[in-house]
């Protein structure tokens, strides 16, 4: 490859982008020249094209055959034999393949024009984040937002997905095609910053699983998977397609690959918004040009369009932005073509020297933590970044490149648009997908339930032995009563050993459904079927060796009801550890949380104190009566009291003293209904916890608006500490 006499950033064409011009098909040849597309080329069997070869004509989009599709779709290496993930196909070969918007047309324009977004603490203090920033984002086009750490880069880009967090209020408009309407599944996806990925399973499959999830039933399964080839060949992911993600427990792939497989991800859908928090971060700069490279290719060729925050690019990549928002303290320093902003800065006296990084030279004009910090801040004098700072702020305002950007809003948002909402997969086949991807994330993962069985056996053989042969004496009806207690509430207290690794698999949730990828209900589905079999698992075991080591009433229907209910004790445990993951997030408060309910619920449950004697306010109404506990224990006594007949104290006058004496009188237990009832009351609890679930985190959605809502005031003290923020300089 030649190389350039002239600067990297200077406005000529460049080693790894030329200039964009009439001319789309030496771009596209440009681009399939790459080395890595030789390399895959040589892997395929085929010879890199070059020249007009590179260009076939773009064949029809129709439905391909599965099995053609699976020979050749994606023109990769496929290995899809070795996945053994739930294939649902529900193709019809009737229908067409949904055609995807080129060259814009039914693309996404984004517009957003004085957006202030503010930081309100928990005392009512407020800080300012965002200063009235405007700018916009066109289809095919990739849109950079740059500056220094705490300039509000990430901000901008919740506020544009409408992600911001609940302490932040917002005011401005923000339009989709010229109007305000909420991006539908399909159209949007963002790429936070942190990989939140399920460790357990492989890339293969993670890939796998999250296209037969997000793309259409209309689409044959061996398309969806060639379309998950093509994805992980743009990402170069091929080299660690068999290797399981890793994280906590096991080391896996690297950051790097981490970061690459959250893109590849997002990307399945080909969605026509796409966000992306720092996509560069944790890669090295050639993977990150070619990433980045892989990316712009996408937009140019499905209509995309791409707003990402990018911390410091290197030359290469900086090259690949067509536009580019600079932001400094909250503030518009620059926005508009990448290839000026040199030229910007150079107009008003920062010019950029020779063989340095552009991007670097803007960061560091612009940078003013470091300064802040230092001695001479103390005098009253701006610092050179504060000068540089003021005086781009309001040279931007006044340029000719603030009037075009103005211009090129107001054109978009009367250019005006409608959003077509694009097909999914069916919730039978979400549910199914899902299930099967919770059931082997479970199977793998140590901690969930298999340290979980290890620990519930060793407390059954505890028990068993504690306790072992009971007897009909007298004292064995403490002893009874003790063992079925400490069977219902110990055994299922320690199900908080699995929250964390629930609370992984929550942020997996959140991720995907604030991405479109499917709802509440299909998770909550999909959940409760696949830890099904293993709450069973570990009831049954252990139950049933604490069953016959004590003693209990010998009996098939006897034992089949204490597993009945020692296993929907199970499930209201993960019930309602579900609930509050939904409110308290972090695993470490969490476990304090679902600790401290249960063991509440544990002391009014009729065992430690009767439930005559326990304090009418709150403790038995409502506690004693909401407690699971209590219909548990109700259950086991029937279950093992009614039709004994047990030794008397001596003394006491009769010889022997019959079970149903016992329950009645001694632990005053709720003999007026059956105890199927009591397991009914559990099995409706399991479901009312569940659906309190979904309700919570529904409710959350519909609140978090009004919260934000669209109040806003101006403080007086922005974070960085300038004076009456909303006066104009």
């Amino acid at each position: 490859m030649s190389t350039s006499p002239m600067p990297r950033w200077a406005l000529t064409p460049s080693p790894s982008r030329p200039l964009r011009g009439p001319s789309p098909a030496a771009a596209t040849a440009s681009r399939l020249l790459s080395p890595l597309r030789s390399i895959l080329g040589a892997l395929r069997g085929r010879t890199a094209l070059t020249g007009e070869e590179a260009l076939p004509p773009a064949p029809p989009l129709v439905a391909v055959d599965a099995g053609a599709t699976a020979e050749g779709a994606s023109g990769g290496i496929h290995h899809h034999a070795e996945f053994d993930g739930i294939i649902v196909d529900q193709h019809d070969e009737g229908r067409r393949q949904e055609e995807i918007p080129r060259d814009g047309a039914g693309g996404v324009f984004i517009t957003w024009e004085g957006v202030w977004v503010t930081a309100v603490d928990g005392r009512g203090k407020a800080a300012t984040i965002l200063h009235g920033v405007s700018g916009s984002a066109r289809p095919g086009e990739v849109l950079a937002i740059m500056g220094p750490s705490g300039c509000g880069k990430t901000t901008l880009l919740d506020a544009l997905a409408g992600r911001l967090e609940m302490n932040l209020r917002s005011k401005g408009d923000i339009l989709i095609n010229g109007r305000r309407q909420k991006l539908a599944f399909g159209t949007s996806a963002y790429v936070t910053q942190e990989n939140v990925l399920m460790d357990t399973l492989t890339v293969r499959e993670a890939i796998y699983y999250s296209a037969q999830i997000q793309l259409p039933d209309t689409m044959p399964v061996a398309e969806k998977l060639a379309r998950a080839d093509d994805t992980i060949h743009e990402m170069g992911l091929m080299s660690s397609l068999d290797t399981r993600i890793g994280g906590r427990e096991t080391r896996g792939i690297s950051g790097g690959q981490r970061k690459r497989l959250s893109i590849c991800l997002e990307i399945l859908t080909r969605p026509r918004l796409l966000f992306l928090d720092e996509p560069t971060s944790g890669l090295d700069s050639a993977a990150s040009f070619h990433v980045m490279s892989r990316i712009a290719d996408l937009a140019a060729r499905e209509g995309m369009t791409i707003v990402a925050v990018v911390h410091q690019p290197c030359s290469e990549v900086f090259e690949l932005f067509h536009g580019l928002c600079l932001l400094a303290s909250g503030q518009t320093i620059y926005f508009g073509l990448a290839a000026n902003a040199a030229e910007f800065f150079t107009s008003n006296g920062y010019p950029c020297p020779p063989m340095r990084n552009p991007s670097d030279h803007f960061l560091r004009t612009i940078n003013r933590d470091f300064e802040m910090e230092s001695g001479e801040r103390t005098i009253p004098k701006l610092s050179a970044a504060d000068e540089a700072i003021e005086t781009l702020v309001n040279a931007y305002r006044s340029s000719s490149t603030s009037e075009n950007a103005k211009k090129e809003m107001h054109d978009i948002n009367e250019m005006g648009g409608v959003m077509i909402r694009r097909n999914q997969a069916s919730f039978l086949t979400k549910v199914l997908v899902l299930t099967r991807r919770s059931f082997v994330n479970m199977y793998r993962d140590v901690g969930y339930y298999w340290l979980r069985l290890g620990i519930y056996i060793s407390i059954s053989l505890c028990l068993g032995t504690i306790y072992y042969n009971f007897g009909y004496g007298y004292d064995s009806i403490r002893s009874r009563s003790s063992m079925l207690m400490f069977t219902g509430g110990l055994l299922t207290l320690m199900a908080i050993g699995g929250f964390p690794s629930f609370v992984e698999e929550m942020k997996i949730f959140r991720r995907e459904r604030l991405n479109g990828h499917y709802g509440v209900s299909a998770f909550v589905i999909s959940n409760w079927l696949s830890a099904t079999p293993y709450l069973v698992l570990i009831a049954v075991l252990p139950g049933a060796i604490a069953y016959y080591l004590s003693g209990l009433k010998r009996g098939v229907d006897h034992f089949m009801y204490f597993m009945l209910v020692l296993c929907s004790c199970t499930m209201l445990v993960e019930g309602l550890m579900m609930i509050v993951a939904a409110i308290v997030p972090d695993f470490l408060m969490g476990i304090i949380t679902g600790a401290g309910i249960q063991g509440i619920m544990m002391l009014n449950c009729g065992f430690f104190q009767i439930p005559s004697k326990l304090p009418k306010i709150v403790w038995k109404y409502p506690m004693f009566y909401i407690s699971f506990h209590k219909y548990a224990l109700q259950g086991f006594y029937k279950n093992e009291f009614l039709g004994l007949v047990l030794q008397n104290n001596p003394g006491l006058g009769d010889e022997t003293i019959t079970g149903e004496q016992v329950i009645s009188k001694l632990f005053e237990t709720e003999i007026g209904h059956s105890k199927w009832v009591d397991f009914a009351v559990l099995c409706g609890m399991i479901v009312a916890y569940r659906m309190l679930f979904v309700v919570i985190i529904k409710v959350v959605d519909k609140l978090k608006p009004v919260f934000k809502g669209e109040t806003f005031r101006c403080p007086a003290q922005c974070i960085c500490g300038m004076q009456n923020p909303c006066t104009p300089l």
